[in-house]
């Protein structure tokens, strides 16, 4: 997907559709044109993936944030705060422009993944040699990164175990590496869905927290971690939910 498809426009030019952006289908139809081979199973199998591979990794991802925020009552509490003031009355987001202005609930989805990445690994096949701390690797082997453990570098977060969506502030990702924090991938294989797995998971804990008040029934030092395809809790993560008044 080209870079100006991702960037995100004005909330006004969304809300008012000033601009015509194409969908991603629209993208998939030109794409067949002009000599390109692209059959109608092609896209088929393209719109599949986008729309339901994500399915599992969005639905552990908003998991965990769940978990999390029961576990750390004060955030979810401010949390609420955020949430109540942008919707008001309404019970659920109702436009990007919500999603848009709940910014701290950003940062609590982003910190989530940093602790539980939904794809816990990634595998690349090196088309160069390269040297490590020292160590040469060559060319053709594949390499694994593992980025549940990145995620948990102290010299990138400090108190690493820690949920503190804070470190995802505008002011505290200055100077962070651009590849300390990648739950989506990076570089040209990186998630093409990693907008619209936002845009769900705010959507849906915005309309959760909105509605109940969350209270964890383990811990995270409780619980045992399993990556099978995606990084699960292997027992489930067993939480209570209360309505609010």
């Amino acid at each position: 997907m080209p870079n100006d498809e991702l960037k995100t426009h004005p909330d006004e030019e969304e809300i008012l559709g000033r601009k015509k952006r194409k969908s991603f289908l629209d993208m998939l139809l030109e794409a067949s044109k002009d000599g390109q081979v692209l059959t109608d199973q092609d896209i088929g199998e393209e719109v599949d993936t986008f729309m339901f591979e994500g399915h599992d990794t969005t639905t552990a991802g908003m998991c965990w944030s769940l978990f999390l925020l029961g576990n750390y009552p004060e955030i979810q509490e401010k949390l609420y705060e955020e949430v109540s003031s942008v919707l008001g009355a309404n019970s659920t987001p109702t436009s990007i422009a919500d999603l848009h202005e709940m910014k701290y609930l950003e940062c609590c989805v982003k910190e989530a993944l940093r602790l539980y990445p939904s794809v816990p690994f990634i595998i690349r096949r090196l088309e160069q040699e390269i040297t490590l701390d020292g160590h040469k690797i060559p060319a053709g082997v594949q390499t694994l990164l593992h980025i549940y453990v990145l995620h948990r570098t102290a010299k990138y977060y400090p108190e690493p175990d820690k949920f503190n969506p804070d470190r995802f502030l505008p002011e505290n990702c200055q100077g962070r590496h651009p590849y300390a924090y990648i739950p989506f991938s990076a570089g040209p294989r990186n998630c093409i869905g990693q907008k619209f797995a936002m845009y769900e998971e705010k959507t849906i804990l915005a309309s959760i927290i909105k509605n109940f008040k969350v209270t964890a029934l383990e811990t995270p030092e409780s619980i045992t971690v399993t990556a099978d395809l995606i990084l699960r809790p292997l027992n489930g993560v067993p939480i209570k939910l209360e309505r609010r008044k």
